[in-house]
């Protein structure tokens, strides 16, 4: 770990979903650990609970005694706090490059990547580790420091403290920030059109994808999905040994798939032609069963037995923001669920149609501009499982609006492809044309990954 001799390291944006499971790290590693954030969070919580001092509001009396900023993407350098760094002569340095430093003090890396299921993969991973470590099935290397972008429930908040030397991390694509990862194995969930406010093309995509794996060394590990063409592309060009899983033809498949009356699928884990046993989940979706078959691999890449995997997957619930039950008002629920990309939001609505309702409502918030503008002005099919599909105004993100694309562009590309969409510019608009037409047994869900979070309470 190259963190040397810092004695207090201050983050800046500490509430993030990754930034305050690094602080949480480094803390157990014996680094004196503060920070601030502009608005009080689950995470800023949590941080607190742990003895980590969190200021809100941002100062540069924030710094005190730091040696060592780090700070977010989001944090821009005229921001206070890293203004006074530089005037003071600390050193800055990024989340990711920290993330990257990190990961190196451990023998063993696992970076969980993919334009989609990352968080799912790896929040799996952190309650197969947690099974691992209760004494019922023997000691394992697989009681392992997991690092998860989002808030999980079961470890109150996105990190857990490992006994062992293994560290288990998201590994995110934007700005190539997965980068700065030295991996010993790597997972490949799926490849995707996704962040073209900074890529150019998929081309571009996969490259960086493909720079990823060649951080393995020569003994490492690649496990990808291969029911995505651009992920079976790199496994088979890859210089490292590779483990596949997917629907059919890789190294791990379901066989024997039935879904409960909710939509959770069950279904039978083939190595090969090895029968390993039955898997249980408690969430919906296939897409979710690709997801713990992507866990499964690196789980059992690290020695754990497959009993823990298996109790763990049927316990596992999932993260928050992922197909979560908001409430229910007048008969009619509601779900919420961070997709926001054209294939994610398929895949959650065809799992979503399993579920017992009425009609199939969903409200979509585009998250900015840029991706109304790449993703969701074209004719594309991603939206044929709802009955009825509500488009508020584009949530602006960390862009202007300069006037390009409107929500009412998404709503006409919609109707393009024989969606029954309508443009409804707020929430509170949205309530209440639910209160007119909505009926009891309806399922409204919500999808983006803006604001739409907090504002779904409003449909409550």
């Amino acid at each position: 770990m190259r963190f040397g001799d810092h004695k207090l390291i201050h983050f800046i944006g500490i509430g993030g979903c990754s930034m305050n499971g690094i602080a949480q790290v480094l803390k157990h590693c014996g680094f004196g650990v503060q920070g601030s954030d502009s608005a009080e969070s689950p995470f800023t919580e949590r941080l607190r609970e742990l003895s980590i001092p969190v200021a809100i509001g941002h100062s540069p009396e924030n710094l005190g005694e730091a040696d060592l900023v780090v700070y977010s993407a989001a944090i821009k350098p005229d921001n206070c706090e890293r203004v006074e760094a530089r005037r003071r002569g600390i050193p800055e340095i990024e989340r990711s490059v920290a993330l990257g430093m990190l990961s190196e003090g451990y023998a063993d890396v696992v970076g969980i990547a993919g334009c989609h299921g990352k968080t799912t993969i790896t929040s799996m991973l952190a309650l197969i580790a947690e099974h691992c470590s209760s004494g019922k099935y023997g000691a394992h290397r697989m009681d392992a420091t997991v690092h998860v972008g989002g808030n999980v429930d079961f470890l109150r908040g996105g990190v857990r403290i490992g006994a062992h030397d293994v560290f288990i991390t998201e590994a995110c694509e934007y700005v190539r920030s997965f980068l700065t990862l030295r991996p010993t194995i790597a997972l490949i969930n799926n490849i995707d059109d996704d962040h073209l406010d900074y890529y150019g093309d998929i081309k571009e995509i996969a490259a960086a994808f493909g720079s990823f794996i060649d951080l393995l060394p020569d003994d490492g590990l690649l496990i990808g999905c291969s029911d995505d063409a651009e992920v079976a592309r790199l496994m088979r060009s890859a210089r490292v040994r590779s483990i596949s899983y997917g629907m059919v033809n890789a190294d791990y498949t379901p066989h024997a798939v039935e879904h409960d009356p909710l939509g959770c699928p069950s279904f039978d884990v083939l190595c090969g032609d090895e029968r390993l046993g039955r898997i249980e989940l408690s969430v919906i979706g296939d897409y979710n069963m690709l997801n713990a078959l992507g866990a499964i691999a690196v789980a059992r890449a690290l020695d754990a037995p497959f009993e823990a995997i298996r109790d763990a997957l049927c316990e596992y619930r999932l993260t928050q923001r992922r197909f979560q039950y908001m409430g229910e008002r007048d008969g009619i629920k509601v779900f919420h669920d961070y997709a926001h990309h054209p294939n994610e939001i398929q895949a959650v609505l065809e799992g979503a149609k399993r579920y017992p309702h009425g009609r199939l409502i969903c409200v979509f918030q585009c998250n900015s501009y840029s991706r109304a503008r790449t993703l969701f002005c074209g004719d594309r099919r991603y939206m044929d499982a709802a009955d009825l599909v509500l488009v508020p105004d584009i949530y602006p993100g960390r862009e202007r609006d300069t006037g390009e694309v409107h929500a009412r562009d998404i709503v006409a590309a919609l109707k393009r492809t024989g969606a029954n969409a309508q443009y409804v510019a707020t929430f509170e608009e949205i309530r209440e044309y639910l209160n007119v037409h909505g009926r009891p047994g309806d399922m409204v869900i919500t999808l983006g990954s803006g604001d739409v979070f907090f504002q779904t309470r409003k449909l409550l």
